[in-house]
Order: C-alpha cells, then structure tokens, then sequence
C-alpha cells in the first residue's frame, strides 16, 4: 500500500499524492488530527483542549513509528513534536509530506534555533510552534485556521470527484466549490429532458449555463434557440414565441414560424422569464404541461418535441406575493433549480476569470500580453462586482487599452460606480 520503504522503513512514494484519498460525503467537515507527542500529560492536555470543537477527530500517538502505522488513515492536520524518542521532528515532516502532500503539519518544539525553524518551513510545515505558556492558545487558532482551509480544499475535491468530466463545461471558468456545485447539477440534469430553472443576479452566467445543459444533452445537435423575454415588444411576443398565419393581425403579410417551432427537436431558452405579463403566462403554461403550441389565427395545435431551460434574475416568489405572476406557473418551472453564485461569493475565481479575460482581450485584438501586478490583484479581490461577471470582464478590456505599461497597476483601473 505504501510502495516501497525506505532505510529507517517508512514509507517512501516516487508520486508524491499518490496517497491522497477519495473524499467521502460525511468527512467533509471533519477535521482528522493526529497528535504526535510522546509526553502523555503534555499529549492529554492537547486532545482535551482540542476536543471541546466537535469538529475535531483526535487521535493520540506516541511515536514516529506508530504514526507511519496508522497514517494511511489519512489525518488532515499532524502536531509533531520536534524531539521524539525515535526520530526527530524534521525526518517525520519530511515523511509526512512525502506521503501526503496536503497533509498540515504542525512542529511543538522547545528548539528556537531560526536555521530549524527556517528548515522546517521549507520542508513543509504550516507553522512552527515554541512551546512555552501561550503554546496552547497558539495551536488552537493555528488549528482553527487549518481546519477551515482543509475543509474546503475536502469540498473543492469533493465535488470535482462528483463531476465526470470538467473539461466539457471549459467555457464555465472558476474551480470554487460554489462553481463545482452548479456543475454538478448541470451534469445531473443535462442528459434529461426535465425543465431547468437558472436563477442569480444579473452578469452571473446564466445564458452559458443554459448552453453548457443543451450542448452536453442527447439533443446538442438539433437547434437551440435563444428568447430575451425582456427584449421583445409586448405586443409582439406571442407571435414571437409561437408564430402566426398570413392576416392573423395587421401586418401580418405571410405565416411566421415561432420560436417554439424553431426549437422543435431541440432546446428553448427562455431568459428573463420574470418579465412575462399574466397573458403570456396563462398561454406558456399550457405549452409546459401539453407541449402544444398553436399560432396565431390559427385553430391548430402543433405538437412539439422541445426541451424548455429558464432564467430569472427576479425573485418568482416574490413577484407571485406581488401579483406580477400565476402561482401555478411558478410551481410548474420549480422542476430543476440551478442557482448561480454572484461573484463575490467565487473566492479566487475572481482572479481566474480576471486572466481569462486578459489574455483573450489581448488575443482577439492582436494586443501585447499584459499582467496584474500583486496590487492589482488586492484591488480586484477586494471589490465586491455587482455587475458581477459581465462588469468584471468590461474592467479588464477598458483597463487593457488604459495600461501604458506590460504590467497593470490599480491607476490603470476605473471602476464603474452607480451613481
């Protein structure tokens, strides 16, 4: 299991992470420590102060040698304590991340020589801890912190094992475990032909998410059509949507195929769906649950074969309460719910999505590539983009025409601000 051994009969790898285990639903929020302590009072106290978090898996060893016995077990967080009877702390941290590089190591030491401490830094360990009065208010903070990131780097894993293959959702750019979730549930529902509902602000992604469900689904090579409810006339909607006969109405010069038509065989995306006035609604709902259309001066029904995906950034309940929309069409677009983070809520892929759009920006205009200077990146971090991607990725192109230089500095960006 280990591979082979080494001349002291530890465990050796020649792929560091080969050992790295496959994240289990329930261990995602509990944080294994191993304490490795040879100072059995020391040792207790350590697990009793650690052990008022219930978040907290404790497991008490002895020595070097029994902690390579039991670290297929896997734990998140080791405290070693540097002089142990049968090795000392460097050798066991080197072994440790040798097994398991994402495995925190913690060094309890009474040795407060820099070139130790310097050394067991550079080997891997996540902090360095002296041991004096303080020793155990220090490693529950350092614990604290530790855990909070091993958790989400366990979810992050987590629900990348859940997605079979991230290379089919390229054009969703982020690896946050918000993100991962919204894959997730794309993959669950694309190879049906259930209604998906997308909901989130404006500027989240809602249409690229509609695409990725129709072009990964049985359906990606018949048509998909796009509908802006917002972006048509009120009056000519019902036309737009399911087409008319010649004379249906003033204007009406030759039959027209709608938009469900189009879609026949294929994927409608309803966006904006929120803006639809109580008329319309009566009529989609009937198109929902029978699949029918009929035209406008027509007395025809028109079987389809269509695959319907809406967006909202409204809040349908709401505008339910407020009379705006039919309860019964409310209930019926409840049937997958998808729900895209703002951006705020992405942690780093701010900075991913922020390089994604440079380096395309400078691509597509045969421009010189340009970076963010560690400035910059404060800067784009700290700002809480309510326009979310779509005002993120409108900062790169403007600042990249502003920027001099091959580097971008927090002057060369103009925030745009509602006044």
């Amino acid at each position: 299991m280990f591979g082979f051994l080494g001349k002291a009969g530890y465990p050796q790898m020649g792929n560091p992470n080969e050992h790295k285990p496959a994240i289990k639903a329930e261990d995602r929020h509990m944080t294994k420590i191993f304490i490795v302590e040879d100072n059995e009072v020391y040792a207790t106290l350590l697990q009793h102060t650690l052990e008022s978090e219930d978040k907290y898996d404790i497991h008490l060893i002895k020595s070097a040698d029994e902690l390579f016995k039991k670290i297929h077990l896997n734990p998140d967080i080791v405290t070693i304590d540097y002089n142990l009877p049968d090795r000392n702390g460097l050798d066991v941290l080197k072994e440790v991340k040798n097994y398991n590089k994402d495995i925190q190591a913690i060094i309890l030491s009474g040795q407060e020589r820099v070139d130790v401490v310097v050394e067991c830094y550079n080997h891997g360990a996540s902090s360095y801890i002296i041991k004096n009065d303080n020793t155990i208010v220090e490693l529950t903070k350092t614990v604290e912190n530790l855990s909070k990131n091993v958790n989400l780097r366990k979810e992050v894993d987590y629900l990348r094992e859940q997605i079979i293959d991230r290379n089919k959702y390229n054009k969703i750019i982020g690896d946050s475990p918000a993100v991962l979730k919204v894959l997730r549930l794309i993959q669950k529902v694309e190879k049906t032909n259930m209604l998906a509902l997308i909901t989130g602000e404006s500027g989240t992604g809602k249409e690229l998410a509609a695409a990725s469900i129709h072009y990964n689904s049985p359906r990606a090579k018949m048509a998909y059509v796009l509908v802006n409810m917002a972006a048509i006339p009120e009056d000519l909607i019902e036309s737009e949507l399911f087409g008319h006969e010649k004379g249906a109405f003033t204007g009406a010069d030759s039959k027209r195929i709608g938009k469900f038509e189009e879609a026949n065989g294929g994927t409608i995306f309803l966006d904006e769906i929120g803006e639809m006035n109580m008329h319309l609604q009566t009529k989609l709902l009937r198109v929902l649950q029978e699949n029918k259309i009929m035209r406008l001066g027509s007395n025809k029904e028109i079987q389809l074969d269509v695959r319907v995906i809406a967006a909202t950034n409204k809040n349908l309940a709401q505008r339910v309460k407020d009379g705006k929309m039919r309860e019964d069409l409310y209930y019926r677009l409840q049937g997958f719910l998808i729900h895209l983070p703002p951006l705020r809520e992405r942690e780093n892929d701010t900075i991913m999505l922020a390089k994604h759009f440079l380096k395309e920006f400078c691509d597509r205009n045969k421009l010189p590539q340009k970076t963010f200077s560690p400035q910059a990146i404060q800067k784009i971090t700290t700002h809480t983009w309510p326009g979310n991607i779509r005002e993120l990725k409108a900062l790169v192109e403007r600042t990249v025409l502003i920027c001099d230089d091959d580097i971008i500095t927090p002057d060369d960006m103009i925030f745009s601000a509602l006044i």
